[in-house]
């Protein structure tokens, strides 16, 4: 893998960084061997000959981080060379992971710039290490080394990233990663219910499972390019002294930045957001969703929702398939999954997961809240928790 030496003055300018490096020779993806042994240095055969520049200057014999200004510096959350500390000040914003130093001198830091649906965060080990957070479960990741690189593994997914390409980290699929030495990314954290409520919004329609994004962003030119200078310049704007995530101005930054990331880079509802913004619904669907929308609280079949459409079964289904990417009966669950979810956040004190859940047809509540957690990343019981506060009653 190709690793790149950092300045940082240049690294995190959002006007200036040459991304014209020569191609690098693809490494052997990470295996599932090497993340189990992270000490096990032939993970990278090629990338642990190549040694990257030095970004450290030594006292002593020993190598110190040097003291240019970092992204994000006004925001620093913690910066520590002891492990443990590391690692358990990291995961109060990400979540529980293990962290192994695999060689080099380590001293992390991080910087964190908080939003409503997602946060900036900067982060750094000096040494080489292993990450392995196994699945995300609330969050999408996005990586974008300023210097230095990582290999990673996410689920199906092998690949490496650097300057040029970012990492997008799909929430239910397990990841391990390894960051090479001297290596510094800003990362961006986005909350798994605002990208699947972003996305129903952008289908027109309940996205009936998680967005799952595919291998490396190119940052180098088009779409990806655009993301990564939007990033940024809200970096940039936050060392000025700006408060670029916050108020009605940040709430459409973050928009925009989801719109972003699912324009930019490839997944699986590219197609359907394609046919959803340039193609007109054809009229069974427009009643077939008319119907579903009227009889939400009740129990209905395929069938009644072809002959409320006039149309047959098949090309219900058919039509649902192309133009919403899932299934009449789905959407007709997540619709109700969506009207519990609204009863829940609205809640007033006396109101019961049961009677929200059985009022809107859920009579297995153990499918229930499986159903509802993997659709808005927590618990029935969290939701109205948050919505309650001290007069919550379990």
């Amino acid at each position: 893998m190709a690793v790149f030496p950092c300045n940082p003055r240049m690294a995190f300018s959002p006007f200036v960084l040459n991304l014209k490096q020569p191609p690098a020779a693809r490494p052997r993806p990470l295996s599932a061997k090497s993340a189990d042994y992270p000490q096990n240095e032939k993970i990278d055969g090629n990338a642990a000959r190549r040694r990257p520049k030095r970004v450290t200057l030594r006292h002593g014999g020993h190598p110190m981080l040097d003291h240019a200004p970092r992204p994000l510096a006004a925001h620093l959350l913690f910066e520590s060379r002891d492990l443990d500390e590391a690692r358990d000040k990291v995961a109060r914003v990400f979540c529980p992971h293990r962290l192994d130093t695999v060689r080099g001198h380590f001293h992390a830091r991080q910087h964190h710039l908080p939003g409503e649906k997602l946060s900036l965060n900067y982060i750094e080990y000096g040494a080489k290490t292993m990450i392995a957070p196994g699945a995300l479960r609330d969050f999408y990741l996005v990586q974008i080394p300023l210097c230095g690189g990582a290999s990673i593994v996410n689920g199906g997914d092998h690949y490496t990233s650097d300057p040029g390409r970012a990492a997008v980290l799909n929430p239910h699929r397990e990841t391990t990663m390894i960051w090479e030495e001297g290596t510094r990314q800003v990362l961006l954290r986005i909350d798994r219910a605002a990208m699947q409520s972003h996305l129903s919004r952008q289908l027109g329609a309940p996205a009936s499972a998680p967005v799952t994004f595919q291998g490396a962003l190119d940052l180098r030119s088009g779409a990806g390019a655009a993301l990564r200078r939007l990033v940024l310049w809200l970096v940039a704007e936050a060392d000025d002294g700006a408060a670029p995530l916050t108020g009605l101005m940040g709430r459409q930054l973050e928009e925009t930045l989801l719109s972003g990331l699912l324009g930019a880079h490839r997944h699986d509802y590219a197609a359907h957001l394609g046919r959803s913004r340039s193609a007109p619904r054809p009229r069974h669907l427009r009643l077939a969703e008319s119907f579903i929308e009227a009889h939400l609280d009740q129990p209905i079949t395929l069938e009644d929702v072809a002959e409320a459409a006039g149309t047959s079964a098949r090309n219900l289904q058919l039509a649902f398939r192309q133009y919403r990417g899932t299934t009449p009966l789905a959407f007709w669950r997540d619709r109700r999954l969506t009207r519990a979810h609204a009863d829940l956040i609205a809640a007033v004190p006396g109101t019961r997961v049961t009677d929200v859940a059985l009022r809107w047809g859920f009579a297995h509540f153990g499918r229930f809240a499986e159903s509802y957690r993997h659709r808005f990343g927590l618990t029935p019981r969290d939701t109205l928790r948050a919505a309650l506060g001290p007069g919550y009653q379990d």
